[in-house]
């Protein structure tokens, strides 16, 4: 029988205040994506100003106008007997974005590691953090454009198959890549900065020459052609002899590059042909953002007393001020219950969100500060000692949700002797053991099965994907045929059977 009746249940949920939903927000955006939010609060509130004086010393709590600190530094000192902190702004105790946040509402929007790790995920995903614009249900816009170039060359470096010492590199050829697709750098400049050999630079260049679209990533324009000629297997010594002498294609002097490619007329006519149907500017076809110089948000340098320095860009913070005056007269002035609301509302919301701005200076320091800590040897000898890093490892020893550490990471950058990175850079992605020990660096792992197919001889075995995981099975690394035979495809790596017909006609 149906009926209706009343009953009274006892249950929990997540409540998220309209606060907490813009601490969570704030957290996550850029430093321009910031100044865009402060300056819609600024034209909204007329209780907030901004502190146009120059940066002086941090004020203190009991201060009578509460204003963001001018300079937050943490300074890491790294010894024989362990890592200290020293002259730290940031209080260990802090748990989270706030203080006062429930268990609950920490887990609001949880993202794994894998979405931070750049050798799992997609580094085109790094610049699309959260707007402050979003809905009101906190969910946020889908972002519909383009992917960029560079985008477009992160998202293939990822799958490539590179250990975490070539990924870097990778990464930071991608970022010396011009809107043309030319690439600008020096190899020996982009060597030295990252402490390891031009030979691994080059390796490393030779095989993002294979990227899409093809021609990528040259430095010149017969290289680009060339590069494009490989692919259609018409790269011949007379071609050679035709990228060479591009000057002469463009003074019109067809006798003399029939004398140097060694050809007829009727042959050169159809490799000048050929040289017109190449695309002489790869990456202009795509669609792509204004340019815009990189504001590290943090910086790293040698400290003089030992270790490194790490200190807040205190240019790229908003300094906000409560004008307390003016408060106090609108307060007086108000007559009606609505007026005296908004004038209580204002100055809330502008208390609040200097506070906020505030935390989230604190909680950018001290997670840019467990990072640095956990990797100065990269900081000190280079790339090939960057250690494989996730975000539970970084939560955990500052004592933090690994949501909030995704999202300090998104979109903020710090600037090193190494040269400027993104915070996502410092993580890389990992591969349970199959005993009690450390996790495996997934790049390390590919780099393994590289290395023992690199050593196959005509004489000798050569190793199938089953064989490949005892192997690895035996060296403590826990991984599935699949995996492995995932691996070995963004390798590039022929099957077993492929590679013995290989070795045998060699």
């Amino acid at each position: 029988m149906v009926g209706q009746r009343l009953e009274i249940r006892q249950g929990q949920g997540l409540v998220i205040t309209p606060q907490l939903q813009q601490a969570i927000k704030l957290l996550q955006l850029s430093n321009q994506e910031l100044d865009e939010y402060v300056e819609t609060e600024l034209e909204k509130n007329p209780l907030l100003q901004r502190d146009e004086t120059e940066a002086g010393p941090a004020r203190e709590a009991g201060d009578e106008i509460p204003a963001l600190a001018s300079s937050e530094s943490s300074e890491l000192s790294f010894s024989d007997t362990g890592i200290s902190e020293r002259n730290s702004t940031v209080d260990a105790g802090d748990s989270d974005v706030y203080g006062d946040a429930t268990p609950g509402e920490r887990t609001v929007d949880r993202l794994s590691d894998e979405a931070a790790q750049p050798g799992l995920s997609d580094w085109s995903s790094a610049g699309k953090g959260g707007s402050a614009f979003s809905d009101g249900e906190g969910g946020e816009r889908p972002d519909q454009r383009e992917a960029t170039l560079w985008e477009h060359l992160q998202a293939q470096a990822s799958s490539a198959g590179f250990d975490a010492t070539d990924h870097a590199i990778a990464i930071s050829l991608i970022d010396a890549v011009d809107e043309g697709g030319y690439l600008r750098g020096e190899l020996a400049e982009i060597a030295d900065r990252l402490g390891c050999g031009l030979e691994r630079v080059e390796a490393v260049l030779t095989v993002c020459h294979g990227f899409e679209p093809t021609g990528i990533m040259a430095r010149s324009v017969p290289e680009c052609l060339k590069l494009q000629l490989i692919e259609r297997n018409r790269f011949d010594p007379a071609m050679e002899a035709l990228l060479d002498n591009l000057e002469m294609l463009a003074r019109r002097d067809l006798q003399g590059l029939r004398q140097a490619c060694g050809v007829d007329s009727e042959d050169l006519s159809e490799m000048i042909s050929e040289l017109k149907g190449l695309t002489p500017r790869p990456g202009a076809g795509f669609g792509g953002e204004t340019a815009q110089t990189v504001i590290p948000d943090v910086h790293v340098r040698p400290d003089p007393a030992g270790g490194w320095k790490v200190e807040l860009n205190t240019d790229t913070l908003p300094k906000l001020l409560v004008d307390k005056r003016y408060h106090a007269s609108v307060s007086a002035g108000a007559r009606t219950e609505t007026e005296k609301a908004f004038v209580a509302d204002c100055a809330a919301q502008a208390n609040w969100l200097v506070k906020s701005l505030d935390q989230r200076a604190k909680t950018i320091l001290k997670v840019a500060s467990e990072i640095v800590r956990q990797q100065d040897a990269f900081l000190a000898f280079g790339v090939e000692f960057l250690r494989p890093l996730n975000l539970k490892t970084v939560a955990d020893a500052i004592s933090m949700h690994e949501s909030t550490v995704s999202r300090v990471t998104s979109n903020k950058y710090v600037s090193t002797p190494r040269g400027v990175f993104e915070l996502k850079f410092f993580f890389t992605a990992s591969i349970a053991s199959t005993g009690d020990g450390a996790a495996h660096s997934a790049e390390a792992v590919r780099h393994r099965i590289k290395s023992m197919i690199d050593h196959e001889t005509a004489e000798g075995d050569v190793l199938s994907d089953d064989r490949i995981v005892e192997l690895l099975n035996e060296a403590g690394i826990d991984i599935a045929r699949r995996t492995v035979a995932k691996y070995r495809e963004a390798l590039r790596i022929p099957s077993s059977v492929q590679r013995r017909r290989m070795l045998k006609f060699a």
